[in-house]
């Protein structure tokens, strides 16, 4: 109860936020050209940037998108640079964010760019002639830039100022929503309710089966009902549809930090040592555990940056246990990467684990990519139309007039 009575301004806040944005009194805009946001309502742990790289493959798999000029829009969080950012190839964490660095190195044909105003952001990416021109454009240091065909949004479900043509949000499957409560008492950065104004809910880190009736019990906690499996759409109260989707996660192979030093025979060690600077890592707790006694865990926040007393306590766990491969995450690795003279006996047994997700069946990965590109499609339609309409105006009078 007393959560509950500490928690109600906040509630107020968000409520009348919300409603601004709702309303229309607070002005939203959209890009010009097609956008898909990546979010969520709860703070980390969702699996964003696994699943944002899922839609990278979608779309440069696609007939429509695979030629096309692909950007990601990141808000680059504890970055160091200011304004409008292009991520490069031989930037740094520092620079640009953990999360956009990984996604360049991983999609290096994609554009990927980091700037906290989203609106500004997408105009750049729209018209790269604007880092010529304008005064905080300039500012930009990569400015060799591509017009892009279509952005994701990293992470601005948030961001009311910008429509995203296409709202997909993330739910923790190990964390119910409707179980959990607003920051600081819980997870939730936003109102639960706001699911039910995204377009496709996906329930991450599922197991890798769940029976229909678990599927349709897991959207009536969303707050949807009727649930039909074939569609994989459920219903609001207000009679909207929502296409609900379920994904697992799927842990690669090990492969080196430093691949030119790495040493692949450390894979084979039956000891390892784990370090994580992630929201979550008991997932891969669990998967490593399966082949490994893990001797030692080190445990940082979302984002950690390593500092040389870090360094030297994951050392100290090294020289204790000399056979032991050491392991983090692509997103740690990014970081770790950053650090200037990281000794030479941890850089050749330091390995990072790569994730993909997966929809639990074939059928929910076809529903996703038609659900998709088909409101790729139509908004691209509806510029076309409008361009029509820019330069051919339908006089008042005529039948065709709608």
């Amino acid at each position: 109860m007393l959560d509950k009575i500490l928690l109600a301004p906040y509630y107020l806040i968000l409520h009348a936020r919300h409603a601004l944005f709702d309303h229309g009194v607070i002005k939203t805009h959209t890009s010009e050209v097609p956008t898909i946001c990546v979010g969520n309502i709860t703070a980390g742990g969702t699996g964003k940037t696994p699943h944002t790289e899922m839609i990278l493959r979608t779309l440069l798999e696609s007939h429509e998108w695979g030629g096309s000029n692909i950007a990601v829009l990141s808000r680059g969080h504890k970055r160091s640079s200011r304004g409008f950012q292009q991520v490069t190839l031989d930037g740094n964490c520092s620079l640009y964010g953990d999360e956009p660095l990984q996604i360049k190195k991983k999609f290096p044909t994609v554009t990927v760019a980091v700037d906290r105003p989203r609106v500004e952001g997408c105009d750049f990416l729209c018209h790269p002639d604007k880092l010529e021109t304008t005064k905080r454009g300039r500012k930009c240091k990569e400015k060799n830039l591509t017009k892009a065909d279509v952005i994701v949004l990293d992470d601005a479900f948030q961001y009311r100022q910008l429509k995203a043509d296409i709202n997909i949000v993330l739910v923790d499957y190990n964390r119910p929503v409707s179980k959990d409560q607003l920051l600081p008492f819980g997870r939730l950065r936003d109102l639960p309710q706001r699911l039910l104004q995204a377009d496709v809910i996906i329930v991450t880190k599922c197991p890798a089966y769940m029976e229909n009736y678990e599927k349709a019990n897991w959207a009536k906690t969303l707050g949807l009902k009727d649930f039909d499996p074939e569609t994989c759409q459920g219903t609001t109260n207000k009679g909207n549809k929502i296409t609900v989707l379920f994904t697992f996660i799927n842990y690669c192979d090990l492969i080196p930090v430093f691949p030119e030093k790495g040493d692949t025979r450390y894979i084979y060690s039956q000891k390892l040592i784990l370090f994580t600077g992630i929201a979550k890592d008991t997932p891969l707790r669990r998967f490593l555990s399966d082949s490994y006694k893990i001797v030692k865990h080190f445990s940082f926040s979302d984002h950690h940056k390593y500092s040389s007393f870090d360094i030297s306590r994951i050392m100290g766990a090294v020289k204790s246990c000399p056979t032991a491969v050491v392991a983090t995450t692509e997103k740690d690795s990014q970081r770790i990467l950053d650090y200037k003279n990281l000794p030479e006996t941890l850089q050749e047994r330091l390995f990072n684990v790569p994730i993909q997700v997966y929809f639990l069946s074939d059928h929910e990965k076809e529903v996703f990519e038609t659900t998709l590109l088909g409101r790729l499609r139509k908004k691209v339609m509806e510029n076309e139309e409008a361009r029509y309409k820019e330069q051919r105006p339908i006089p008042e009078d005529s039948p065709f007039r709608i």
